[in-house]
């Protein structure tokens, strides 16, 4: 006999509270098979593929694409069971409520799927062919099925419908995909629906006099609000037309949104910045990547060489690769550079992370920052490839411009940012010369350190830009 289980959207880690269905790769009807990837939703560090720890037919889905789901709430249901020759068997009835800290062999024992249900993070069975199932088999199916679901967590609905209802606080007593998806369809609340059916089961009797009561509300509330006039008060007290474009900050752009807003709000920053003549770093750049023969390697570009740069400038300047814990009102320097690097993408900024950063050369960070920025371009960068970083470089030269006020990538405490290489007039060897000059900007949380310590980090990278010789030191 099938069962039917509810898988609910897993904890995605790093602190993730929330995705986006970014696209279904199941239907209703379809069979799955144990880690089969069912949707693929987008947080606010990376996209990622969820993968069902059941075996069965998939006899609902909850949420189109668009749509933002918190963690915990209903992804789809699965019909156990109930398909002849489903490529992926049930796990047993204790594991209803697996999640993303399941076992490796939690309810996955006599099928040899690995039960882990996010890809790419450790699932190890293949992918399984897509079957239909007749509708006539699985409405059979789905209604001989005992219903072993955990508690959902509903979508954002009309609170009106049923304000005193009672919250069922264990399996939603409906059994029939009509009557669910019906409710999805009108946002209704299945938990807060008194059953008219038998042992309190929800009918469509049920479900369709909620429609009608949710809208009669809204009718009433169009009329109360109908004199209202069509132009609003916009934040700044201009006024804004009723129809203007409005849009959601959430994914990457309400991820950055929240950072920011953060820093500015809970870290005292300041900022300096030199000029410094970039013209040697230019040619020691060309001499390297001129270079043939056994001995030579990958193109090594601005961007590794100005983080190798920091990364000696921070081993001087340990005060910049820090944290302020807030709560105990202590300031931790941290044993290692974790280097992230601004990266912009068509789903917005990123920063991705070049891990032990201190532990590299030029040319090992050059081509750590490629492979992550291609990852970043693509949209397949990790949560854990985005966080755990220490200190910032941000390169918004590439955008045109000479130099910028960045704002710290909460909870570091700096980042330096590196404008345009332009020509520009400069005094050099005490005459005026065309040389290539670009502005580096620092700031930095005042709480870890003073002017004189950020000075003299700034002029310390400065120093390589114009003498690269000085960075042969450190090396």
């Amino acid at each position: 006999m099938a069962q039917v289980l509810e898988f609910k959207l897993p904890d995605l880690g790093e602190g993730l509270t929330e995705a986006e269905i970014v696209r279904w790769l199941v239907e209703v009807g379809d069979v799955v098979a144990i880690d089969q990837p069912v949707v693929e939703v987008e947080t606010a560090k990376a996209m990622v593929e969820v993968p069902c720890p059941y075996g069965g037919v998939v006899t609902a889905r909850f949420g189109e694409e668009g749509t933002e789901l918190p963690v915990g709430a209903p992804l789809l249901t699965v019909a156990v069971g109930a398909a002849e020759g489903s490529s992926g068997s049930a796990p047993s009835p204790s594991s209803a409520s697996s999640s993303l800290s399941s076992s490796p062999s939690s309810g996955t024992e006599s099928s040899g799927g690995s039960g882990n249900v996010l890809v790419g993070y450790g699932t190890g069975a293949p992918a399984a062919r897509r079957r239909r199932i007749r509708p006539d088999r699985l409405d059979r199916a789905v209604a001989e099925a005992p219903v072993s679901v955990a508690p959902v967590v509903a979508a954002p609905v009309a609170e009106v419908l049923v304000a005193e209802a009672p919250v069922h606080e264990g399996p939603v007593p409906v059994v029939s995909p009509l009557v669910r998806r019906l409710a999805r369809q009108h946002d209704i609340d299945l938990r807060r629906l008194a059953g008219s059916g038998p042992d309190g089961l929800i009918l469509r009797a049920d479900v369709d006099r909620a429609i009608r009561t949710v809208e009669e509300t809204a009718a009433a509330t169009a009329r109360v609000q109908a004199p209202v006039a069509a132009v609003v008060a916009a934040p700044n007290g201009v006024a804004a037309a009723s129809d203007a474009e409005r849009i959601p900050l959430r994914g990457v752009r309400g991820a950055v949104a929240d950072k920011l807003s953060r820093s500015r709000t809970e870290i005292p920053d300041a900022t300096c910045w030199v000029d410094a003549d970039a013209t040697e770093l230019m040619a020691v750049r060309a001499a390297m990547n001129a270079a043939t023969g056994p001995s030579a390697g990958p193109k090594v570009s601005v961007l590794a060489l100005l983080a190798r740069i920091c990364t000696a400038a921070l081993a001087r300047f340990p005060e910049l690769n820090a944290t302020v814990d807030t709560a105990a009102r202590e300031i931790v320097r941290l044993p290692g550079v974790h280097l992230g690097f601004a990266a912009q993408t068509e789903r917005g900024l990123v920063v991705p992370v070049v891990r032990d950063a201190h532990t590299r050369n030029a040319e090992s960070i050059g081509a750590e920052i490629a492979r992550l920025t291609e990852l970043a371009r693509t949209g397949k960068l990790s949560p854990a490839q985005l966080t755990g970083g220490t200190f910032t470089l941000n390169n918004y030269g590439v955008f045109g411009v000479d130099g910028s006020t960045p704002i710290i990538n909460h909870p570091e405490a700096a980042m330096l940012g590196v404008g345009r290489i332009m020509p520009k007039p400069w005094v050099h060897q005490g005459e005026l010369a065309v040389r290539q000059v670009v502005q580096l900007s620092l700031t930095f949380d005042h709480r870890v350190c003073d002017g004189g310590t950020a000075g003299g980090f700034l002029r310390y990278v400065a120093d390589c830009v114009e003498q690269p010789a000085v960075l042969l030191r450190t090396l």
